[in-house]
């Protein structure tokens, strides 16, 4: 099967924690939307294929809370799904959850990708060019260039129109080398972080940006999964 035998090769001792920890409420869903259907398939599995391509199961965390574990277990059987990837349960936070996937790699160097486990259509060549960048520069985070108009809204309802060329839309996989993730992660949590990237800018590290995909959308409400 796909997952048994990578055909591209990224560099050894590379990893990706995949985090799934959304529920259903902006997809206006009793499930978690990293469960719903696409294509016949649970979201979260499809994402997971696609690291599968580059990375054997064991370098692959998923990281899920406890509640969720079990339905995930059923919905692997359900769909003769089973690859080797170890589940680590989330935190209260993605930064807690994170830092619970990074835990479960023992290597102290590397590379460690992670991934909106409810972004499905990401490509394997995009991966792959995050892990190589990261390699050269330590870190890739993967953008987009903004499409529209942007305004700037102040506190008294005035806006200002900005250069949207100078403005970027991030998106996952945000890859790094793991000795520098790790001592970014050792900080305490702030309220800012927003993603892997934030945390790694607090910690004193550049940040490099790569391209990424309009098609790599984070499914979060019932208009993403509109025509699929």
């Amino acid at each position: 099967m796909l997952y048994d035998s990578p055909s591209v090769q990224v560099p050894t001792n590379s990893f990706a924690i995949i985090v799934a920890g959304g529920s259903g409420s902006r997809m206006k869903s009793d499930i978690p939307k990293q469960f719903l259907l696409l294509h016949g398939k649970p979201i979260l599995q499809h994402t997971i294929e696609q690291f599968l391509v580059l990375l054997p199961a064991s370098q692959i965390i998923v990281v899920l809370p406890a509640r969720e574990q079990s339905t995930w277990g059923s919905l692997c059987n359900q769909h003769n799904f089973h690859p080797a990837v170890q589940l680590v349960t989330g935190g209260s936070s993605r930064f807690q959850s994170v830092r619970n996937g990074l835990g479960a790699i023992n290597c102290t160097d590397g590379l460690v990708a992670v991934h909106d486990g409810v972004r499905p259509f990401i490509t394997p060549d995009i991966i792959q060019n995050s892990f190589a960048i990261a390699a050269q520069t330590g870190s890739a985070v993967t953008c987009v260039p903004v499409k529209d108009s942007v305004r700037v809204v102040d506190a008294n309802g005035r806006s200002n129109a900005l250069d949207r060329s100078l403005y970027r839309l991030v998106q996952t996989p945000q890859t790094f080398r793991l000795e520098l993730f790790r001592q970014a992660f050792a900080v305490d949590e702030q309220p800012f972080f927003t993603d892997c990237a934030s945390v790694m800018e607090y910690a004193g590290f550049e940040i490099t940006l790569i391209d990424g995909s309009y098609d790599n959308i984070k499914i979060t409400t019932p208009d993403d999964l509109r025509g699929f």
